[in-house]
């Protein structure tokens, strides 16, 4: 038997800055027009919070940041994020705002997949390291950064989660990987959470059946099919249980989570036929896998999830956060339409979560930049493909330096400048005007150099606006900011009409000013796109196939794919760019399916075409 593994002291100092607040403004989009509804909070993802640098891959000098597999629990009315690696924890007394935590003891290197449990008001975190080994700590006030760890320890613990029911009893599910199945046993919480001997397997992937557990982006590999079983995660509804897990892996646009339900925590556990629960396959990042869903204290249920980002390194990933339902049949769903789009934060009364209106106005904007020290593009789909494509420089009729990937809504494209001072900048001509209402700036990692998490990393920067790109306002001033923002989004108190935008560096962390998309919110100032037309299904022979095909609708940026189980559960989207057609290989085999389309530009969203029953 291996020998007991002892907790570490972590010596680094941390940084807990976050912004304060966010306010937004709630839009109703006609014709360009917005009324405007002041004190709302607002959200993005990736969430904005100071990503920790990694200790992965360190012996090959990849430096990078990354947030996954976050276990989110209530605590007195608060709410404390735990995420893989991170050294430490993250507190947020509103879900939005989240500052971080240094704890006074902790695991040596941080805790891979860790999990939180808030029994009763006595919060217990349960934290795994690589080794498949580790120790329960617990503490009555996780504001402080106090933990005491128990005695015990328990073995098979990798991406484990520790659930305890009202009755007191403690169960432990867990498991990861592409063979095995997830297994629960329990634990005693009164004796050291030892174990009582009662364990046994539950269910593992059906890719035949299940076309979203298929291995590879976009549910294709060329040579593994059997995707990988992760993340599990036990949620309490209604007296049903609800075990949701992972599949078919953290790198790939198709990262999702599923659930079983049960009338017991040991089961037996039913395939939910709506599945998957949380899945985000389109748009500009992807990824919905792997989370925990957290119950805020007025009812409202949001699951936090993994998004793959992949470009330093296949475990290169962000956070996301999306609200999360139950309905009239018991069937648990999330919204993730537009899902990186600007979003009603938790205070709002009836939306909270939801889309917010405000649309992509920099989509494919022209782009020229200070300096350009290389220009990448970047597929990593798998552990044994990853395309490097190095652009050449290109200049515009003026001399100046272009940089198509900074406005292309794809997160693997990144641009890198000479330097990192106050000499580089960013200008971004918008196809048109608009009024325009947050940013979200999205920093690259390169060759950064750090391994840990660091105190006192900052993102310093001014942005400016012009409607005629000659007299500019400056809109954001963070030139003596002190947060650290690698996925900054910054709210506007007013919106404002503008053509140009300017990004103007002063400092952020690493070698070189590095960026993989600057984006730009608000409301166009001319028309929604039309209803789409022509809209074709076809299923496909292999039945979790689907191809779709649709006329091209005048001025529209891209198209959403909605479908679901019944028309009135559409709770599955798929968001695409630049095409009028799409292939998809998510569909349950067995199951029949209701789909339908919608156009979208700077200025809004079409009606929804009329739905399509395929059997």
């Amino acid at each position: 038997m291996k020998k007991l593994l002892f907790l570490f002291t972590i010596a680094f100092l941390f940084s807990c800055n976050n912004d304060k607040s966010q306010h937004s403004e709630e839009l109703s989009n006609t014709k360009g027009k917005s009324e405007l509804i002041k004190g709302l909070d607002t959200y993005i993802n990736p969430l904005d919070i100071d990503y920790t640098y990694m200790v992965y891959n360190s012996t090959q000098n990849k430096s990078y940041r990354s947030g996954a597999d976050p276990a989110v629990i209530e605590f007195k009315g608060e709410y404390y994020m735990f995420v893989t690696r991170s050294f430490g924890y993250w507190h947020s007394k509103d879900l939005i705002n989240w500052n971080f935590i240094k704890p006074q003891q902790w695991f040596f290197e941080g805790s891979n997949a860790p999990t939180a449990f808030n029994y009763k008001d006595s919060l217990v975190y349960f934290a795994g390291n690589p080794s498949g080994y580790g120790s329960i700590l617990y503490t009555d006030n996780p504001k402080e950064g106090k933990w005491t760890p128990t005695a015990s320890i328990s073995t098979n613990i990798q991406d484990s989660e520790l659930f305890i029911d009202d009755d007191g009893e403690t169960y432990l599910y867990w498991g990861s990987s592409n063979v095995n199945p997830l297994h629960v046993k329990m634990l005693n919480k009164d004796d050291r959470f030892l174990e009582t001997g009662v364990q046994k397997e539950l269910f593992n992937l059906v890719e035949e059946e299940h076309g979203w557990e298929r291995f590879g982006e976009n549910n294709f590999h060329p040579t593994l099919k059997e995707g990988y079983m992760e993340g599990a995660s036990m949620t309490k509804h209604n007296g049903k249980y609800y075990l949701q897990y992972a599949a078919p892996g953290t790198q790939f646009n198709v990262y999702a989570d599923g659930v079983y339900v049960g009338d017991t925590p040991l089961g037996p556990f039913t395939y939910m036929k709506n599945n998957p629960m949380s899945f985000k396959p389109g748009g500009f990042t992807n990824g919905a896998g792997h989370g925990i869903t957290v119950k805020q204290t007025n009812g409202q249920y949001w699951h936090f999830a993994t998004m793959a980002l992949a470009s330093n390194s296949q475990w290169e990933r962000r956070l996301c956060m999306f609200p999360t339902y139950f309905d009239a049949d018991g069937l648990m769903y999330t919204n993730t339409a537009y899902g990186d789009y600007p979003r009603f934060g938790s205070s709002h009364p009836t939306k909270a979560g939801q889309h917010n209106g405000w649309m992509l106005l920099s989509y494919k904007g022209d782009v020229t930049v200070s300096s350009s020290l290389m220009q990448i593009m970047k597929f990593t789909s798998n552990d044994d493909e990853v395309k490097v494509t190095e652009l050449p420089l290109e200049k515009d009729k003026n001399g100046e330096i272009t940089s198509k990937i900074l406005t292309d809504e794809n997160p693997k494209t990144f641009w890198v400048a000479e330097a990192n001072d106050d000499k580089q900048w960013i200008t971004i001509e918008m196809q048109k005007a608009g009024n325009i209402n947050a940013f979200q700036l999205n920093f690259h990692d390169h060759d950064s150099g750090i391994y840990t998490r660091v105190e006192g990393l900052k993102h310093q920067f001014t942005i400016e606006v012009s409607e005629d790109g000659a007299k500019w306002q400056t809109v954001v001033d963070r030139s003596n900011s002190e947060k650290d923002t690698p996925n900054a989004y910054i709210v506007l108190d007013e919106s404002v009409k503008a053509k140009y935008v300017r990004y103007n560096n002063k400092k952020v962390p690493g070698a070189n000013f590095a960026m993989s998309e600057f984006r730009v919110f608000g409301l166009g100032l001319g028309e929604k796109p039309a209803k789409v037309s022509e809209f074709e299904v076809k299923r496909q022979e292999d039945r979790r196939d689907v191809s779709f095909s649709w006329n091209p609708i005048e001025g529209a940026q891209g198209y959403n794919i909605r479908w679901g189980i019944a028309e009135d559960k559409l709770y599955q989207s798929w968001q695409v760019y630049d095409t009028n057609e799409h292939f998809m290989r998510s569909l349950d085999r067995d199951t029949p399916y209701y789909f339908t389309i919608e156009a979208y530009n700077e200025n809004g969203i079409s009606e929804q075409s009329d739905i399509i029953f395929v059997k």
